[in-house]
């Protein structure tokens, strides 16, 4: 297990509202054994990259004026149960109120979900066959694992031994549109609702009841208040308040319960996941106008006034970003290396 002081890099980095040219959607390139989720944008003009690199000087300011938060880094060391094991890109990762760790991941030679203690030792995994494109993973509000897949556009519920007890198909997927073509992220209300963000092919959110049923829907392509591009990461507040990562936009928009739009922060980068703990929001972000395989930032944010209140740089994990509720932090880092930022003053746990 290699451990790592969060420190703060020079990274360039930039956002951009309101782009005109739409950017394609896109997620961050996988090993050879993965599907890939490829990135493609159309030309910029000269004063369109003009506008982006002032927006990224812009961030850089911000990121340069927050305070480090007081974790460290730790890369977790996998340790293989069998000859010929070994993972894909880890697309998620996060831990259960036992200190289980959840790695959700894309290669072939070991299962999807792959659960493992703090120095690495599997304890048990399981979903072969179960998916295509894993996407991201959460623990629900009684403990249970949920993830989505960014293909089949199915969202899993399994308890924490990998007994699989609830599904919903999400669908709708548009014809002709080459996986990843389906959901990103799954979020709970206090209400018991589930939210799901379906951001690769459609531009939308879902939210259903705990049983499955459909409520409601919102949401377009466009750049326009409470339209998508991209909606990539997804989160609920204590209030009831609905957070999007509106990656392509390079926005974190908000909404009411009924899916009526609130407002948004923009000047926070591409931002590609959200998560909430207590009171607190956090995101996953970097800079538009870098690939999605740069490196970016994990911050708390104020969640009235969008402020960085703090900030680590994510060591390539900010694609989904998953909050304990003791303050540990976790995520998967490109190409393969699970991460977990553990508050400083609770690294001899």
């Amino acid at each position: 297990m290699k451990t790592w002081r969060a420190s703060r890099t020079g990274w360039n980095r930039g956002w951009l509202l309101g782009l005109p040219v739409l950017l394609a959607l896109a997620c961050v390139s996988l090993p050879a054994q993965a599907p890939q989720e490829k990135q493609g944008k159309q030309a910029l003009s000269p004063a369109e990259t003009a506008h982006l690199e002032a927006q990224a000087a812009k961030l850089r300011q911000l990121v340069a004026e927050a305070p480090q938060l007081a974790l460290e880094r730790v890369d977790i060391q996998l340790q293989p149960p069998s000859p010929g094991w070994e993972i894909g890109y880890p697309s998620a990762v996060t831990m259960d109120a036992k200190g289980d760790i959840y790695i959700l991941q894309r290669g072939t030679n070991a299962d999807p979900v792959i659960v493992v203690n703090r120095e690495g030792k599997v304890l048990r995994s399981w979903g072969k066959g179960m998916y295509t494109i894993p996407h991201a993973i959460r623990v629900g509000p009684d403990g249970n694992i949920w993830t989505t897949d960014s293909a089949s556009s199915m969202i899993l519920e399994f308890t924490p031994e990998g007994k699989k007890i609830f599904e919903i198909a999400v669908g709708g997927q548009p014809e002709g549109k080459r996986p990843p073509n389906g959901t990103t992220d799954v979020a709970f209300g206090p209400n018991g609702h589930v939210y799901v963000s379906d951001g690769y092919g459609n531009a939308r959110v879902l939210e259903y009841t705990a049983e499955g049923k459909l409520v409601r829907q919102w949401g377009s392509a466009g750049t326009g208040p409470g339209q998508f591009v991209q909606p990539h990461g997804i989160a609920v507040d204590p209030d009831g308040i609905i957070y999007v990562a509106d990656r392509r936009n390079g926005r974190l928009q908000r909404f009411d319960p009924t899916g009526r739009y609130l407002g948004e922060f923009d000047d926070l980068g591409m931002v590609t996941s959200v998560a909430f703990v207590h009171d607190e929001l956090w995101i996953g972000s970097q800079q538009r106008n870098e690939s999605t395989q740069s490196d970016g930032w994990i911050m708390k944010i104020d969640r009235r006034t969008g402020k960085i209140l703090g900030l680590i740089d994510s060591a390539h994990g900010h694609h989904v970003v998953n909050v304990t509720m003791n303050g540990d932090v976790l995520a998967g880092g490109y190409p393969l290396t699970p991460l977990w930022f553990r508050p400083i003053h609770s690294a001899s746990r």
